[in-house]
């Protein structure tokens, strides 16, 4: 996708979570005072650079029919922390998988866009490639296809909303949010 985006002219640049713990979220509600997360680590980094970027995408191995447990605790954090600053940004989510498993993995990431105003990014099929190492990843041609098309309609939509802001379309209007619980004791 970084290729493609860069090839549209979208600067890219890639985060990697790598091999480092990544803690979850304790809801401890600090953020709503700080302004960032209590554990100081790439969430508080991309949450510092977040009006930067105009689109993100998050991707993940499939484990057990779900995104690593380091990429959800770090979503977790970083929409706990900043999910008003996700507000308006496309969002794609992108999954790799050995064999199955995909669809229930980028439905969990995709929830994150979904519950923040981020407008979701799709393609021709499922944001999914297939292989259990990188060379096979780079077998699945029609994965890398709906890779490259993801990417493509990325860099349209973010062309498109650079024109639209351009031109003097307004952005849309975010209310506070209300939360409801249904669970009353009265």
């Amino acid at each position: 996708m970084a290729a493609q985006l860069e090839r549209r002219g979208i600067a890219t640049e890639l985060i990697w979570l790598g091999a480092k713990p990544v803690p979850g979220c304790i809801d401890c509600s600090k953020c709503r005072q700080l302004g960032r997360c209590v554990f100081d680590d790439a969430v508080n980094e991309v949450l510092a650079r977040a009006d930067e970027f105009g689109g993100m995408v998050f991707g993940s191995p499939v484990y057990y029919a779900g995104p690593s447990g380091q990429i959800c605790a770090f979503l977790d954090r970083l929409f706990h922390s900043g999910g008003r600053k996700m507000a308006g940004k496309l969002g794609a989510a992108v999954v790799s998988c050995r064999r199955a498993g995909s669809s229930a993995a980028l439905d969990r990431l995709q929830k994150y866009f979904t519950i923040s105003n981020m407008h979701v990014v799709g393609s021709q099929y499922w944001n999914q490639v297939h292989g259990y190492t990188p060379e096979e990843v780079r077998r699945d041609e029609e994965g890398l296809q709906t890779m490259r098309m993801l990417a493509e309609n990325m860099a349209y939509l973010l062309k498109c909303i650079a024109a639209g802001e351009a031109a003097g379309v307004e952005k849309p209007h975010y209310e506070p949010r209300i939360a409801t619980n249904f669970i009353r004791q009265d």
